[in-house]
């Protein structure tokens, strides 16, 4: 009887290291971490006419945890916001990565830095723990999104280090699921407002009785002013019918 691809491929090892490409051409540690985003709590982005939103659900388990302290919209320079799915301390390391550089190209130039820097400088990070050993990737999908030039920008990084600019999208559990419905009711004419809406009637078809305002974290930067206000708690409930 022929042994299963995955019993082979731990047999002959090709799972224990990150660099070590499997018979089939797939980088198996790279897959599992994969796997682990789909773990983790969703986040979703969405790039609207008057600015860009995040809403992130922070998926408190225990309530003896302080809920401000459980934040998933992190900022990364006033014009610019990042969340992330899968592992949280993974995210926190590429996070303050691109604070750094964020506040490096203030003090070099004297101007604030474009979004799509600070996510190229996140995949490149994430690509170099694909290809050099004694270490593993990175169990985490990072979005970021700000204003640059008047624009909202979205952008989106994997596992292996690639990266994409989106209208709309969704990293976590239920990504598939959530971005179906994207797909369906996101315009492009949108208002922050408008998709927040959206957003939260669609959390709230997919949590049911799980539900719950304190659980999310919204991010908002708009091109008017380009600074990210938060949104939690009581501020929510006018976003949701």
């Amino acid at each position: 009887m022929d042994m299963p691809t995955e019993m082979q491929h731990q047999a002959m090892g090709y799972d224990r290291t990150a660099t070590m490409f499997s018979p089939e051409g797939h980088l198996l540690q790279v897959e599992y971490a994969e796997k682990t985003v789909k773990l983790g709590s969703n986040s979703v982005g969405l790039v609207c006419k008057d600015g860009v939103l995040f809403v992130a659900d922070k998926r408190i388990r225990d309530n003896l945890i302080a809920p401000e302290s459980a934040v998933k919209v992190f900022e990364v320079d006033e014009h610019v916001m990042a969340t992330a799915a899968g592992i949280a301390s993974d995210a926190r390391v590429l996070i303050d990565k691109a604070r750094l550089i964020s506040q490096q190209h203030r003090v070099s130039y004297s101007s604030p830095i474009d979004p799509v820097s600070v996510i190229q400088m996140i995949a490149d990070t994430k690509q170099a723990y694909t290809q050099y050993g004694g270490s593993r990737p990175f169990g985490v999908a990072i979005m970021i999104a700000g204003v640059s030039k008047n624009r909202p920008h979205l952008y989106t990084s994997d596992i292996t280090g690639n990266f994409f600019a989106y209208r709309a999208n969704c990293i976590g559990e239920s990504d598939e699921r959530i971005k179906e419905e994207l797909r369906r009711g996101f315009k492009d004419d949108m208002t922050m407002d408008d998709a927040l809406k959206l957003v939260m009637k669609i959390f709230k078809e997919i949590l049911d009785k799980n539900f719950e305002i304190s659980r999310f974290d919204v991010g908002m930067i708009s091109l008017k002013d380009a600074k990210l206000v938060r949104l939690r708690g009581e501020e929510l409930k006018k976003y949701v019918k």
